[in-house]
């Protein structure tokens, strides 16, 4: 199983971040994938993907683990890697 990890640092405080982040929401529904929300984490739920995104005061932690579903239909963590990272970017330039 491949994993992903992406840090993204911001000076916006939990729930400044947590709002940023309703773009990157909106972008993995395409997906459909879901984030489950309880306080500061949200798991991450999809076929053949889950994981987590912590969000702190000072960064956001998002951890993707691709199955076998995922490997198999050709996801690649590489390329998956730097589309979050720049999604998460993009989220926070506002």
């Amino acid at each position: 199983m491949a994993t992903v990890k992406v840090h993204q640092a911001h000076a916006l405080g939990a729930t400044g971040a947590k709002a940023k982040l309703a773009d990157f929401e909106s972008l993995l529904e395409r997906y459909r994938v879901k984030l489950a929300w309880k306080g500061d984490t949200a798991a991450i739920q999809g076929v053949g993907v889950g994981g987590d995104v912590v969000v702190r005061d000072d960064a956001v932690d998002v951890t993707v683990k691709l199955g076998l579903l995922a490997k198999a239909a050709g996801v690649d963590a590489g390329r998956l890697e730097a589309s979050i990272v720049k999604r998460l970017k993009a989220s926070f330039e506002d």
